[in-house]
């Protein structure tokens, strides 16, 4: 079976994922893979650091998070956009055990070979959104609906 990605230089930021061939939409490309570990213990690992505007942590549920820095692979390269073509998705597992849930990358329509692969990153922080915050976590997707910012809006109480 050929390979369906391959890792690369990006033109939005750093290394990224790339088509190697032609992928239809509805397709689960990789799992988001890495430590299983609890809120606490990247807070304490990482010290909550909203500042760094770069992580390979994902939020997997309100227990775990998935550390792509110990044990990740390829899908931590997938590089964020306003413009996405893949999201992801979470898989609860039937069992009820909030260790066996997964994250999935999915395409969300058909990505031509070579083609870059991106979904939405969805970032949310306590903190005020300041104009330091949203430097420091802006984005470099293109789109032209850019938001310029990888943090989402806050929602309204």
């Amino acid at each position: 079976m050929p390979r369906n990605i391959v890792l690369r230089r990006s033109p939005i930021h750093g290394n990224g994922v790339f088509a190697a061939r032609r992928l239809p939409k509805g397709l689960r490309v990789i799992q988001y893979r890495g430590m299983l570990r609890p809120h606490d213990e990247v807070d304490r690992c990482y010290g909550g650091d909203a500042d760094s505007g770069h992580t390979f942590l994902f939020t997997l549920n309100e227990d775990y998070v998935i550390d792509a820095n110990v044990g990740g692979n390829m899908a931590r390269w997938i590089n964020h956009s306003c413009d996405p073509n893949c999201e992801a998705v979470l898989y609860e597992h039937p069992s009820g055990d909030r260790r066996r849930d997964r994250i999935f990358i999915e395409t969300i329509r058909v990505i031509e070979a070579g083609e870059e692969l991106t979904y939405d990153y969805g970032i949310t922080l306590d903190e005020p959104h300041t104009p330091r915050l949203k430097k420091i976590w802006s984005c470099r997707c293109g789109a032209p609906n850019c938001s310029g910012t990888l943090l989402k809006p806050k929602r309204r109480r």
